[in-house]
């Protein structure tokens, strides 16, 4: 069964309040079996525009992924990165 991904492009707009985010995320997400790929760190944009930070989170599946988005607790903390930072997340399912 392929896995499943969380892809997020972000541009921190308050990036004294997004460590509250990250580190209050981190545990909700890994309960639905998250496992950070990518998470910050530099980048170099090689065609097109992109946000300044980056993230790619696997799961065991998409059906994973998706209980770990739609989870309410995650849902409330999600509020507190919508409201530090503009973002484009994606879902994706992986290749066997």
């Amino acid at each position: 069964m392929p896995k499943g991904y969380i892809i997020g492009n972000i541009e921190v707009t308050d990036p004294e309040g997004y460590p509250e985010y990250v580190r209050r995320d981190t545990p909700i997400l890994e309960r639905h079996g998250a496992h950070f790929i990518v998470r910050g760190g530099p980048s170099e944009v090689l065609e097109g525009t992109a946000g300044g930070r980056h993230v790619v989170i696997e799961f065991p599946t998409i059906e994973a992924a998706r209980a770990a988005w739609n989870d309410p607790e995650y849902q409330e903390v999600a509020e507190i990165r919508r409201r530090c930072a503009k973002s484009t997340l994606i879902m994706v399912e992986g290749t066997e």
